[in-house]
């Protein structure tokens, strides 16, 4: 019957009545078109599942389907979660991370400085405690540069998160786990003929053992953990950004990196400071009773803090959402390897592969010296951290934790202002690699004529018993032992500052003679001195004349604000140099060999910069010092008194040689960047003419 036929595959118009033949005329084209579309997307599908996919096709879907994801834990996907799959997301928990660890880095180094000065530790030692952590990065820096950039980089920076928890886990341990003891010294410093026996308890050995052991482990783990932050993490945020648009933001991962290394210092306990105002007894009992406490559970909030980033980085996709429309609109960036080595070659995982990167990016002289650069700069950063609050405390003559709280707030505002000003800077002026040259040497060049005014500023010496003050002609220079104080029998193992009604100053209240002491307006007061014979007396309440005080003696010298100017100054043009050398390593090499370049730069900085930097301020710390301490326990040799005028050209000199260093190399790689060929010159941004979205490129030679 008719009304069949079209079920039955077997029939035919040509088969059945010509009435009916009409009828299907009419249907037959909706059939065969249904037939016709169906067979097509079944072959369509078999196409497809065999690979035999368009050219065409797999090169505009893949490349968007592989750079950006869905924001959530592995395969569950957290909806209310994908407002915050961009960068700006990222780069808060980024930043709370990279502000813990350095916050980690500032507690430590306060707190090896305070360890080093209570331990008799040999040389290799302390040079093993005060490296590992630049060796150990060192390590492994190349090998998680290469790998870690070939995967999911906010995966890396979630085994960094969990990394920098543990290490400040591993800092905390030795403050909790007992035996800590400061080493017994005689608390009397006052005129005595028998002189007391100072005693290193054995126990205080504990604590040592525990201390190197584990801070050596912390060290090492904050090492590792260092590598995915500062080469990984850069190397995403310059990926997921406008070109133009990264100097901001790596301006604001340096600044908090620099806000949190000050900050381990802000937060350190105060006491271990040891005011000029406070008997050396009390500090050292409140010592004994507050820091392990304190410094423990410092490290601990740290943990914490750094283990919160752990589930929000997780989260984040290999390619946070606007990836692609970034990528799209970037035009191809030049770069200055090899081209025939490096176009177009894809670079595997094995180590044949990464020996031959390596070898590409170490034989460019641009790179080097870019690289070098930075090495460079890290020193000027090095040298101001380490000496400029000991310079304060010796030169303005201020207690330790005045001259500290005030270089921190120098050094905090200028490195971090600095930081942030030249990423806007830069994104504003839109500069090309040329341009971001030019800007690092006339920077360079500016914060080095500041820095040379910085030796202009300085106050007069205060006279010094003993040491540019000879007892009124009875003593000898270099000695602090007079006839007027044979008697005491002093030891130089305890430095605690006194001034005299004379206005000179001394070693301690033992070495001007002074045989009793009271507590006077919350200061320790001191009287019957036999070296102190002129100057203004006056007396206590009960009626006694008072012959010297606890503490340095006021320098009546004005000159703080102006010395403070220029130094803002000079770390405020010095920290403009950091982002643009960054950006310009960047954009000088290939897409697949950026995260390798930082790699390689990361160890050219250690190696020249941050390894040798402190053992080269320590030898102009030692070259400056007038007078050492040999009778403190065992050897560790404190320097008491330095030599201000010394100090200060010796710290200006090394800093002038970084900052010229700088400046050559930069110009050294200028002059080669010059003779680039044409096809890899900088590629400016498109432009806009005539109120019309017309885009061209211009070249810049």
């Amino acid at each position: 019957p008719p009304q069949c036929w079209r079920h039955s595959p077997c029939l035919s118009p040509e088969n059945i009545m010509p009435s009916e033949a009409g009828q299907a005329r009419k249907k037959t084209p909706l059939n065969r078109i249904f037939i016709a579309r169906l067979v097509k997307f079944l072959s369509f599908r078999k196409k497809n599942q065999a690979g035999a996919v368009p050219h065409s096709t797999k090169k505009v879907q893949e490349p968007k389907e592989r750079l950006e994801g869905p924001c959530g834990l592995g395969c569950v996907v957290i909806p209310c979660s994908q407002c915050c799959n961009n960068i700006r997301c990222f780069l808060v928990f980024f930043c709370i991370l990279v502000t813990s660890q350095c916050i980690v880095f500032g507690l430590v180094d306060m707190s090896n400085d305070i360890f080093l000065k209570n331990s008799n530790l040999k040389t290799a030692e302390n040079l093993v405690l005060s490296l590992t952590y630049d060796i150990s990065s060192c390590l492994v820096v190349v090998f998680i540069a290469y790998y870690g950039g070939k995967g999911s980089i906010p995966r890396w920076i979630t085994a960094s998160s969990f990394l920098v928890g543990f290490g400040s886990l591993l800092f905390a341990f030795p403050y909790f786990s007992g035996g800590f003891n400061e080493e017994n010294v005689e608390s009397e410093v006052i005129c005595q003929e028998r002189r007391m026996a100072k005693v290193c308890k054995k126990s205080s050995l504990s604590f040592q053992s525990k201390y190197m052991t584990f801070f050596i482990l912390g060290q090492c783990v904050q090492g590792i953990a260092a590598i995915p932050l500062y080469v990984l993490g850069i190397t995403f945020i310059y990926k997921s950004v406008a070109t133009h648009s990264a100097a901001i933001y790596l301006g604001i991962v340096e600044a908090a990196g620099i806000s949190g290394y000050a900050s381990g210092y802000a937060i350190g306990p105060p006491i271990i400071k040891t005011s000029g105002n406070s008997s050396f007894e009390k500090s050292i009992e409140d010592s004994k009773q507050h820091q392990p406490r304190n410094w423990g559970m410092n490290f601990v909030v740290i943990s914490v803090i750094a283990w919160c980033t752990l589930i929000p980085l997780s989260c984040f996709p290999r390619n946070v959402r606007g990836t692609a429309r970034v990528k799209a609109g970037k035009h191809r960036q030049p770069y200055l390897l090899d081209r025939d080595q490096s176009k177009d070659q894809e670079f595997g995982p094995n180590i044949k592969d990464l020996l031959a990167t390596f070898w590409i990016l170490i034989k460019s002289p641009i790179f080097i010296y870019l690289s070098l650069c930075r090495a460079s700069e890290s020193l000027v950063m090095i040298g101001a951290s380490e000496f400029l609050p000991l310079y304060i405390e010796n030169q303005f003559i201020l207690t330790h934790s005045e001259a500290t709280t005030i270089a921190g707030l120098v050094l905090i505002p200028g490195g971090a202002l600095g930081q942030i000003l030249g990423g806007i800077i830069i994104s504003k002026l839109q500069m090309t690699c040329k341009s971001l040259m030019r800007f690092v040497m006339v920077t360079s060049a500016i914060s080095l004529v500041l820095l040379a005014f910085v030796i202009l500023v300085h106050c007069d010496t205060i006279p010094f018993a003993g040491i540019n003050e000879d007892y009124g002609g009875t003593g000898q220079l270099g000695n602090l032992t007079a006839p007027c104080n044979s008697r005491c029998k002093c030891s130089s193992s305890l430095y605690s500052a006194t001034c005299g009604r004379n206005d000179i100053g001394y070693f301690s209240p033992c070495f001007a003679g002074c045989t009793h002491s009271k507590t006077f307006k919350n200061r320790k007061t001191y009287y019957n001195c036999s070296c102190i014979k002129e100057g203004l007396t006056t007396s206590d309440n009960e009626g006694d004349f008072i012959d010297a005080r606890h503490g340095t003696c006021a320098s009546k010298c004005y000159k703080l604000p102006l010395f403070l100017a220029f130094v803002f100054s000079t770390i405020l043009f010095s920290a403009f140099a950091n982002v643009p050398s960054i950006l310009t390593i960047l954009r000088i090499v290939s897409d697949k060999q950026r995260s390798l370049a930082l790699g390689v730069t990361f160890v050219i900085l250690r190696i020249f910069g941050t390894i040798p930097g402190p053992i080269i301020f320590k030898i102009v710390g030692k070259a400056s010092c007038l007078f050492r301490d040999t009778e403190h326990c065992g050897s560790t040799e404190n320097c008491w008194i330095y030599n201000k005028t010394k100090m200060v050209y010796l710290l200006v000199g090394v800093c002038l040689i970084c900052k010229a260093v700088t400046i050559i190399f930069t110009a050294a790689a200028f002059g080669l960047y010059k003779y680039l060929p044409k096809e890899n010159g900088d590629i400016v941004p498109t432009v806009v003419k005539h109120l019309k979205v017309k885009k061209r490129e211009r070249t810049d030679l």
